[in-house]
């Protein structure tokens, strides 16, 4: 009597960074602009599931004119197909490509860490693997928990120059209503700035939208993706110490604190990995 065993992966909502998730491609002809290849490999790659991070890049000086290509996953087993599917095709060019699995030994404790995916990067991936209304998100609580006036320098000295402290708090519900799954997540955002009048508003805005991003990321970090291998995908929720978060805007500011002054919302996530091994 023959078993059927179904083929299981499983994503998470943090930076990949094992080595069975990351592609090399190299062999690539110079027929094509820099641009024209990357769309190509985009268009070719994610056909197998959602891509992390794309690079391309010319070749060295001292090499054949041409370029490679550096592709992340966040599922192992994704990797592993594109790897078997297109290593030694030619896809969009005259000549076979050469396709690597990177056999990049990665420290132990960039290994054991998990850095949670960015706000675009969360809502990505959940709308890829899930569909649009796949998922819902709502505020529970949003409160201003600070707003302070301070005065740098010397109190006796003139035109001091005076500073705004603000601090917001939020606690956010994530819901995957097919799945019967929920979960929350909770932040809070400070800054300090010299801005008055209307800028003072400004900034409450955009404090109030972080701190909304960041608590709707701290919720998605608890959230397992289960894909099978008939093309269903399942969701579970980690269960942690802290996952029921109370109501009261009390609970909210126990969670870990950020400073504005420490966030880029332009930072490319996508990390210098070019000095690779392949097996």
């Amino acid at each position: 009597m023959s078993t059927c065993v179904m083929e299981v992966d499983i994503l998470e909502f943090v930076v990949p960074v094992e080595n069975n998730k990351t592609l090399f491609v190299w062999d690539i002809q110079p027929s094509l602009t820099e641009a024209e290849i990357y769309d190509r490999l985009c268009g070719v790659f994610s056909s197998f599931g959602p891509l992390y991070l794309l690079k391309v890049t010319p070749n060295a000086p001292l090499h054949p004119p041409g370029f490679s290509a550096l592709i992340k996953f966040y599922s192992a087993a994704q990797a592993s197909k594109a790897q078997r599917h297109t290593d030694g095709r030619s896809l969009f060019q005259s000549s076979p490509l050469k396709v690597r699995l990177s056999s990049k030994q990665t420290p132990h404790f960039l290994s054991e860490s998990s850095r949670p995916l960015s706000h675009a990067r969360c809502l990505e991936l959940a709308n890829h693997c899930l569909g649009f209304n796949g998922w819902t998100s709502d505020i529970i609580t949003l409160k201003e928990l600070t707003n302070e006036e301070e005065e740098e320098g010397d109190g006796g000295e003139e035109g001091g120059v005076r500073r705004r402290r603000l601090r917001f708090g939020c606690l956010v519900q994530l819901s995957f209503p097919r799945h019967r799954q929920t979960t929350r997540g909770a932040a809070v955002v400070e800054d300090s700035f010299t801005c008055t009048g209307p800028d003072v508003l400004l900034q409450k805005r955009k404090l109030q939208k972080w701190v909304r991003d960041k608590a709707l990321v701290q919720a998605f970090t608890t959230v397992l993706l289960i894909l099978l291998g008939n093309g269903k995908v399942m969701v579970e929720v980690k269960q942690t110490s802290d996952q029921s978060v109370p109501e009261q805007t009390e609970g909210v500011v126990q969670v870990n604190e950020v400073s504005w002054s420490d966030f880029d919302p332009d930072e490319d996530e996508g990390e210098d990995e070019w000095n690779l091994t392949v097996s």
